[in-house]
């Protein structure tokens, strides 16, 4: 189930049957809220939320994008990082959290500081 719905985000910014990707936020909602819903385990979810981000992340390196995906990435960070402080999974993430955090601020993401505070409620 984790494995079909990574495939479905990759496929919405690498698209292997359309020429264009679709870059829609909401497919990786939809799978996310059904996971939690259906009461998979948080470390699969926290899983998927960070594979979303840095498959957008490698998206945006290669394609010019507009503020409303760097906001709507923003929202999926804050997301990740309350999921990730409110089910302990600190320890199992916090490589990869930093690395999508280092990416936003080294690639002069629009909303950087929005991804600065988010990492606050960790401290």
């Amino acid at each position: 189930m984790v494995q079909e719905a990574k495939a479905k985000i990759s496929n919405e910014y690498f698209p292997l049957k359309r020429r264009r990707p679709k870059a829609r936020r909401s497919v990786a909602q939809k799978y996310i809220k059904h996971f939690i819903k259906l009461g998979v385990e948080p470390h699969l979810i926290a899983d998927v939320m960070l594979y979303n981000l840095e498959v957008a992340q490698s998206f945006e390196a290669h394609k010019n994008v507009p503020d409303a995906f760097y906001k709507s990435m923003l929202n999926s960070f804050n997301e990740l990082v309350r999921f990730v402080s409110v089910n302990a999974l600190l320890p199992n993430f916090k490589d990869r959290l930093i690395k999508v955090y280092e990416t936003t601020q080294e690639e002069n993401w629009s909303f950087r500081e929005g991804f600065s505070r988010a990492l606050d409620i960790l401290d």
